[in-house]
Protein backbone atom coordinates (compact mmCIF):
# COMPACT_ATOMS: atom_id res chain seq x y z
CA UNK A 1 0.00 0.00 0.00
CA UNK A 2 2.77 2.06 1.15
CA UNK A 3 4.27 2.04 -2.68
CA UNK A 4 1.46 2.29 -4.22
CA UNK A 5 1.27 5.67 -2.42
CA UNK A 6 4.97 6.77 -3.07
CA UNK A 7 4.13 5.96 -7.36
CA UNK A 8 0.79 8.36 -7.03
CA UNK A 9 2.25 10.56 -5.41
CA UNK A 10 5.21 10.83 -7.54
CA UNK A 11 3.28 10.26 -10.75
CA UNK A 12 0.84 13.71 -9.10
CA UNK A 13 4.16 15.49 -9.00
CA UNK A 14 5.45 15.14 -11.95
CA UNK A 15 2.00 15.93 -13.62
CA UNK A 16 2.44 19.07 -11.68
CA UNK A 17 5.65 20.23 -12.53
CA UNK A 18 4.53 19.81 -15.92
CA UNK A 19 1.48 21.91 -16.12
CA UNK A 20 3.54 24.97 -14.40
CA UNK A 21 6.46 24.55 -16.70
CA UNK A 22 8.36 26.62 -17.40
CA UNK A 23 9.04 29.03 -14.16
CA UNK A 24 11.58 31.28 -15.46
CA UNK A 25 13.54 32.28 -18.71
CA UNK A 26 14.37 28.76 -20.67
CA UNK A 27 18.31 28.53 -21.87
CA UNK A 28 19.09 27.53 -25.27
CA UNK A 29 22.46 26.35 -25.52
CA UNK A 30 23.87 26.43 -29.14
CA UNK A 31 27.41 24.87 -29.17
CA UNK A 32 28.97 26.86 -31.67
CA UNK A 33 29.45 30.74 -32.62
CA UNK A 34 26.99 33.32 -33.58
CA UNK A 35 25.98 33.66 -36.94
CA UNK A 36 25.71 30.21 -38.42
CA UNK A 37 23.28 27.96 -39.84
CA UNK A 38 22.25 26.29 -36.31
CA UNK A 39 22.31 29.37 -34.46
CA UNK A 40 20.01 31.52 -36.90
CA UNK A 41 18.30 28.25 -35.75
CA UNK A 42 18.09 28.36 -32.42
CA UNK A 43 17.39 32.11 -32.84
CA UNK A 44 13.56 31.36 -35.22
CA UNK A 45 12.95 28.45 -33.06
CA UNK A 46 13.58 30.16 -29.96
CA UNK A 47 12.02 33.28 -30.79
CA UNK A 48 8.74 31.56 -31.47
CA UNK A 49 8.93 28.89 -29.05
CA UNK A 50 9.04 31.83 -26.45
CA UNK A 51 5.59 32.88 -27.48
CA UNK A 52 4.13 29.21 -26.88
CA UNK A 53 5.07 29.07 -23.22
CA UNK A 54 5.08 32.43 -21.95
CA UNK A 55 8.93 32.81 -20.54
CA UNK A 56 11.63 34.08 -22.66
CA UNK A 57 14.38 31.35 -24.63
CA UNK A 58 17.48 32.80 -24.22
CA UNK A 59 20.38 32.14 -26.94
CA UNK A 60 23.32 31.07 -25.42
CA UNK A 61 26.55 30.43 -27.70
CA UNK A 62 29.30 27.92 -26.51
CA UNK A 63 31.48 27.58 -28.80
CA UNK A 64 34.71 25.05 -28.49
CA UNK A 65 35.97 22.01 -28.26
CA UNK A 66 33.80 20.41 -31.17
CA UNK A 67 30.42 21.79 -29.78
CA UNK A 68 31.79 19.72 -26.49
CA UNK A 69 31.44 22.32 -24.08
CA UNK A 70 28.11 23.99 -25.00
CA UNK A 71 26.95 19.92 -24.85
CA UNK A 72 28.23 19.32 -21.81
CA UNK A 73 26.72 22.59 -19.82
CA UNK A 74 22.72 20.98 -20.98
CA UNK A 75 24.38 17.25 -19.81
CA UNK A 76 25.05 18.58 -16.24
CA UNK A 77 22.13 21.03 -15.77
CA UNK A 78 19.06 20.36 -13.58
CA UNK A 79 16.82 17.90 -15.26
CA UNK A 80 14.04 20.74 -15.56
CA UNK A 81 13.49 21.62 -18.67
CA UNK A 82 14.74 25.05 -18.40
CA UNK A 83 18.42 24.77 -20.19
CA UNK A 84 17.98 23.01 -23.75
CA UNK A 85 20.45 22.06 -26.22
CA UNK A 86 19.73 23.26 -30.09
CA UNK A 87 21.74 20.19 -31.53
CA UNK A 88 23.07 19.74 -35.11
CA UNK A 89 25.21 17.23 -37.58
CA UNK A 90 27.66 17.58 -35.09
CA UNK A 91 26.50 15.64 -32.21
CA UNK A 92 26.05 12.35 -33.63
CA UNK A 93 30.09 12.21 -34.16
CA UNK A 94 31.47 12.93 -30.95
CA UNK A 95 31.20 9.97 -29.52
CA UNK A 96 32.67 8.50 -32.14
CA UNK A 97 35.83 11.33 -33.42
CA UNK A 98 36.63 11.20 -29.53
CA UNK A 99 37.89 8.56 -26.96
CA UNK A 100 36.64 10.58 -23.74
CA UNK A 101 33.89 12.76 -23.34
CA UNK A 102 32.69 13.89 -20.45
CA UNK A 103 29.21 13.25 -21.01
CA UNK A 104 27.36 9.67 -22.14
CA UNK A 105 25.54 10.87 -25.29
CA UNK A 106 22.20 8.41 -24.80
CA UNK A 107 21.88 9.12 -20.71
CA UNK A 108 22.72 12.88 -19.83
CA UNK A 109 20.06 14.22 -22.72
CA UNK A 110 16.56 13.92 -23.78
CA UNK A 111 15.32 14.31 -27.08
CA UNK A 112 12.50 16.57 -27.86
CA UNK A 113 11.67 17.38 -31.02
CA UNK A 114 13.40 17.33 -34.95
CA UNK A 115 13.64 20.68 -36.12
CA UNK A 116 14.86 20.24 -40.11
CA UNK A 117 17.22 18.88 -41.65
CA UNK A 118 19.57 20.60 -44.38
CA UNK A 119 20.89 19.11 -47.52
CA UNK A 120 24.57 19.66 -48.55
CA UNK A 121 25.50 20.53 -52.50
CA UNK A 122 28.64 18.79 -54.00
CA UNK A 123 30.35 21.44 -56.36
CA UNK A 124 33.76 21.38 -58.24
CA UNK A 125 36.04 23.96 -60.59
CA UNK A 126 34.28 24.87 -63.46
CA UNK A 127 37.46 24.32 -65.52
CA UNK A 128 37.22 20.90 -64.78
CA UNK A 129 35.82 18.38 -67.18
CA UNK A 130 33.16 17.29 -64.72
CA UNK A 131 29.45 17.96 -65.25
CA UNK A 132 28.34 15.28 -63.37
CA UNK A 133 29.05 12.63 -60.43
CA UNK A 134 29.79 9.94 -62.54
CA UNK A 135 32.15 12.04 -64.17
CA UNK A 136 33.56 12.77 -60.72
CA UNK A 137 34.04 9.25 -60.24
CA UNK A 138 35.28 8.41 -64.07
CA UNK A 139 37.71 11.43 -64.04
CA UNK A 140 38.74 10.69 -60.28
CA UNK A 141 39.54 7.00 -60.99
CA UNK A 142 41.53 7.89 -64.64
CA UNK A 143 43.65 10.72 -62.41
CA UNK A 144 44.17 9.07 -59.53
CA UNK A 145 46.09 11.69 -56.31
CA UNK A 146 45.31 14.39 -58.80
CA UNK A 147 41.61 15.66 -56.82
CA UNK A 148 41.35 16.92 -53.96
CA UNK A 149 38.55 18.32 -51.73
CA UNK A 150 36.81 19.97 -48.68
CA UNK A 151 34.04 19.57 -46.52
CA UNK A 152 34.25 22.24 -43.44
CA UNK A 153 36.88 21.04 -40.52
CA UNK A 154 38.02 17.42 -40.12
CA UNK A 155 35.14 15.97 -38.06
CA UNK A 156 32.29 17.94 -40.00
CA UNK A 157 29.24 15.82 -41.33
CA UNK A 158 30.53 17.76 -44.54
CA UNK A 159 34.27 15.98 -44.42
CA UNK A 160 32.44 12.77 -43.87
CA UNK A 161 30.15 12.93 -46.44
CA UNK A 162 33.35 13.07 -48.68
CA UNK A 163 34.24 10.20 -47.19
CA UNK A 164 31.20 8.37 -47.53
CA UNK A 165 30.71 9.24 -51.30
CA UNK A 166 34.45 8.08 -51.78
CA UNK A 167 33.98 4.82 -50.38
CA UNK A 168 30.16 4.09 -51.49
CA UNK A 169 31.06 5.29 -55.19
CA UNK A 170 34.88 3.35 -54.99
CA UNK A 171 36.96 6.59 -55.68
CA UNK A 172 39.45 8.55 -54.36
CA UNK A 173 40.34 11.84 -53.63
CA UNK A 174 42.55 13.52 -51.21
CA UNK A 175 40.89 15.63 -47.90
CA UNK A 176 41.98 19.02 -47.01
CA UNK A 177 41.59 20.08 -43.81
CA UNK A 178 40.17 23.55 -42.78
CA UNK A 179 38.69 25.23 -39.80
CA UNK A 180 35.30 25.89 -41.39
CA UNK A 181 33.47 26.95 -44.58
CA UNK A 182 34.87 30.62 -44.15
CA UNK A 183 38.41 29.28 -44.21
CA UNK A 184 38.05 27.05 -47.37
CA UNK A 185 36.03 29.17 -48.92
CA UNK A 186 39.24 30.95 -50.78
CA UNK A 187 41.05 28.11 -51.78
CA UNK A 188 37.97 26.94 -53.45
CA UNK A 189 37.09 30.10 -55.39
CA UNK A 190 40.92 30.45 -56.16
CA UNK A 191 40.89 27.12 -57.90
CA UNK A 192 43.06 25.50 -55.22
CA UNK A 193 40.81 23.27 -54.01
CA UNK A 194 38.69 21.09 -56.60
CA UNK A 195 35.75 19.48 -55.42
CA UNK A 196 34.03 20.47 -51.88
CA UNK A 197 31.02 19.61 -50.07
CA UNK A 198 28.88 22.39 -48.00
CA UNK A 199 25.46 23.64 -47.18
CA UNK A 200 23.61 24.39 -50.04
CA UNK A 201 22.63 27.99 -48.88
CA UNK A 202 26.07 28.86 -48.32
CA UNK A 203 26.96 27.70 -52.04
CA UNK A 204 24.08 28.97 -53.92
CA UNK A 205 25.29 32.05 -54.56
CA UNK A 206 28.52 30.33 -56.46
CA UNK A 207 26.93 28.67 -58.17
CA UNK A 208 23.86 31.45 -59.11
CA UNK A 209 26.66 33.13 -60.96
CA UNK A 210 28.46 29.80 -62.44
CA UNK A 211 31.63 31.01 -60.10
CA UNK A 212 31.21 26.63 -59.14
CA UNK A 213 29.49 24.01 -60.47
CA UNK A 214 26.95 22.22 -58.51
CA UNK A 215 26.56 18.44 -59.88
CA UNK A 216 24.57 17.15 -56.95
CA UNK A 217 22.94 17.37 -53.50
CA UNK A 218 23.41 14.67 -50.70
CA UNK A 219 19.82 14.52 -49.40
CA UNK A 220 17.34 11.85 -50.56
CA UNK A 221 15.15 14.41 -52.84
CA UNK A 222 16.13 17.26 -54.52
CA UNK A 223 16.48 20.83 -52.90
CA UNK A 224 13.51 23.23 -53.22
CA UNK A 225 16.48 26.09 -53.77
CA UNK A 226 18.16 23.64 -57.01
CA UNK A 227 15.28 21.13 -58.16
CA UNK A 228 17.54 20.90 -61.57
CA UNK A 229 20.05 19.18 -59.49
CA UNK A 230 20.03 15.33 -59.21
CA UNK A 231 20.57 14.00 -55.79
CA UNK A 232 23.74 11.60 -55.62
CA UNK A 233 21.54 8.70 -55.10
CA UNK A 234 20.23 9.43 -58.46
CA UNK A 235 23.80 9.66 -60.09
CA UNK A 236 25.36 6.59 -59.49
CA UNK A 237 25.43 6.24 -55.72
CA UNK A 238 22.32 4.21 -54.68
CA UNK A 239 20.93 4.72 -51.04
CA UNK A 240 23.38 8.06 -50.56
CA UNK A 241 21.94 10.31 -47.75
CA UNK A 242 23.99 12.94 -45.86
CA UNK A 243 22.35 16.21 -44.74
CA UNK A 244 22.92 18.68 -42.00
CA UNK A 245 20.38 18.23 -39.09
CA UNK A 246 19.08 20.51 -35.97
CA UNK A 247 16.83 18.80 -33.32
CA UNK A 248 16.23 20.23 -29.37
CA UNK A 249 17.20 17.99 -26.57
CA UNK A 250 16.47 18.75 -22.69
CA UNK A 251 18.77 17.33 -19.75
CA UNK A 252 18.76 13.24 -19.50
CA UNK A 253 16.50 12.59 -16.60
CA UNK A 254 14.09 15.21 -17.49
CA UNK A 255 10.27 14.25 -16.43
CA UNK A 256 8.73 12.69 -19.47
CA UNK A 257 5.62 14.73 -19.34
CA UNK A 258 7.62 17.93 -19.54
CA UNK A 259 9.29 16.67 -22.53
CA UNK A 260 6.21 15.87 -24.29
CA UNK A 261 4.48 19.44 -23.15
CA UNK A 262 8.04 21.19 -25.14
CA UNK A 263 7.13 18.77 -27.85
CA UNK A 264 3.55 20.08 -28.39
CA UNK A 265 5.13 23.54 -28.29
CA UNK A 266 8.15 22.82 -30.59
CA UNK A 267 5.89 20.61 -33.30
CA UNK A 268 3.34 23.72 -33.20
CA UNK A 269 6.07 26.59 -33.90
CA UNK A 270 6.99 23.83 -36.72
CA UNK A 271 3.66 24.37 -38.32
CA UNK A 272 3.89 27.98 -38.50
CA UNK A 273 3.61 29.10 -41.60
CA UNK A 274 6.63 31.91 -41.60
CA UNK A 275 8.52 29.53 -39.54
CA UNK A 276 8.34 27.00 -42.64
CA UNK A 277 8.88 29.86 -45.09
CA UNK A 278 12.00 30.52 -43.54
CA UNK A 279 13.52 27.31 -43.39
CA UNK A 280 12.01 26.48 -46.87
CA UNK A 281 14.22 29.60 -48.39
CA UNK A 282 17.31 28.60 -46.43
CA UNK A 283 16.98 25.60 -48.30
CA UNK A 284 16.30 23.12 -45.12
CA UNK A 285 13.46 21.07 -44.60
CA UNK A 286 10.94 21.73 -41.63
CA UNK A 287 10.61 18.38 -39.54
CA UNK A 288 8.80 18.35 -35.66
CA UNK A 289 7.14 14.85 -34.90
CA UNK A 290 7.63 13.16 -31.55
CA UNK A 291 10.53 12.71 -29.13
CA UNK A 292 10.88 8.94 -30.13
CA UNK A 293 11.44 10.42 -33.85
CA UNK A 294 14.55 12.89 -32.37
CA UNK A 295 16.00 10.04 -30.60
CA UNK A 296 15.62 7.65 -33.39
CA UNK A 297 17.36 10.04 -35.63
CA UNK A 298 20.26 10.43 -33.53
CA UNK A 299 20.91 6.74 -32.69
CA UNK A 300 20.99 6.23 -36.42
CA UNK A 301 23.53 9.12 -36.99
CA UNK A 302 25.69 7.89 -34.17
CA UNK A 303 25.85 4.19 -35.69
CA UNK A 304 25.91 5.59 -39.81
CA UNK A 305 28.96 8.12 -39.00
CA UNK A 306 30.80 6.07 -36.21
CA UNK A 307 31.25 3.32 -39.11
CA UNK A 308 32.44 5.45 -41.85
CA UNK A 309 34.94 7.00 -39.47
CA UNK A 310 36.30 4.13 -37.88
CA UNK A 311 36.77 2.74 -41.68
CA UNK A 312 38.34 5.94 -42.50
CA UNK A 313 40.71 5.76 -39.70
CA UNK A 314 39.40 9.60 -39.13
CA UNK A 315 40.85 11.05 -35.48
CA UNK A 316 40.02 14.15 -34.32
CA UNK A 317 42.99 15.69 -30.91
Amino acid sequence: MRNLLFVVFAACAMHATAQTYPQRPVRLVVAVAAGGSTDVMARLVGAKLGERIGQQVVIDNRPGGSSIIGADIVAKAQPDGHTLLMASGSFGTVSSLFKKLPFDIEKDFAAACLIATSPYVLVVQPPLPIKSVSDLVSYAKANPGKLNYAGSTPGSLQRLAGELLKRTAGFDMTYVPYKGTGALMPDLLGGRLHVAIDNVLILTPYIRNNTLRGIGVTSSKRSVLFPELPTLAETGVPGFHAVGWFGVFATGRTQQPLIDNLNVALNAVMKEPDVRERLIAQGAEPLGGPPDDARKYLANEIAKWGKVIRDAGIKVE
